[in-house]
């Protein structure tokens, strides 16, 4: 039987369902830089064998302390954590709290979702209180293109006749674009701000 023994001390970084290695691999490295953990939950979409993740992890990947789990659940109950622990971070563009308004402690996990969906909406709904952004600009092609959308969908010609989600791009739901980070970028940047708080070596 597992005895559940808590992580203090270091960060964790969470992969729900990755589907790029390269994302992955890079991630990897980072952890292994800020001797942090890093958790993969599947399904995954790649082999940890493939040769892409092992390239943008460099020399690094055999050093990473990494663990993977079947899913969700498996990943909460192997960690002693409910789905609305205060150690949880879930990262989400539907947010309305930003990353740098979180306050993080040693020992928290930074959950990013997958690179084509980001976090399930029934696990952003259950788990609201937990969820953080980081804030981007509006999608220049959005805006540009928003007129179009507009005709094709009945609207009236005008951006404003869009909706828009809570990092203020605007929304087709016929056609839905949005700029985004991508995974790795967004791991390096929350990451980076929870070393700063828990006073990181050289912070």
């Amino acid at each position: 039987m597992l005895i559940y023994q808590p992580f203090y001390g270091v960060n964790h970084v969470v992969l729900f369902e990755p589907e790029i290695p390269s994302n992955t691999g890079n991630i990897g490295r980072t952890c292994v830089v800020t001797g942090s953990r890093l958790h993969l939950i599947g399904p995954l979409g790649f082999s940890l064998g493939d040769d892409m993740l092992r390239r943008a992890g460099l020399g690094y990947w055999h050093s990473l302390d990494v663990t993977t789990y079947a899913g969700w659940e498996e990943f909460l109950a192997q960690n002693g954590l409910g789905e609305t622990d205060e150690r949880l971070h879930l990262l989400t563009k539907k947010a309305r709290k930003t990353y740098a308004q979180a306050t993080y402690a040693d020992g928290d996990f930074l959950v990013f979702g997958k690179e084509s969906t980001g976090l399930p909406e029934e696990l952003l709904a259950r788990a609201a209180s937990r969820c953080e952004r980081i804030p981007m600009l509006p999608d220049a092609t959005t805006l540009k293109d928003g007129g179009e959308w507009a005709a094709r969908v009945g609207r009236e010609q005008s951006h404003e006749a869009l909706r828009q989600d809570v990092c203020g791009n605007f929304v087709d739901p016929d056609d839905y674009r949005i700029s985004a980070l991508n995974l790795s970028n967004s791991a390096a940047i929350v990451l980076y701000e929870a070393l700063r708080q828990t006073n990181f070596q050289g912070m």
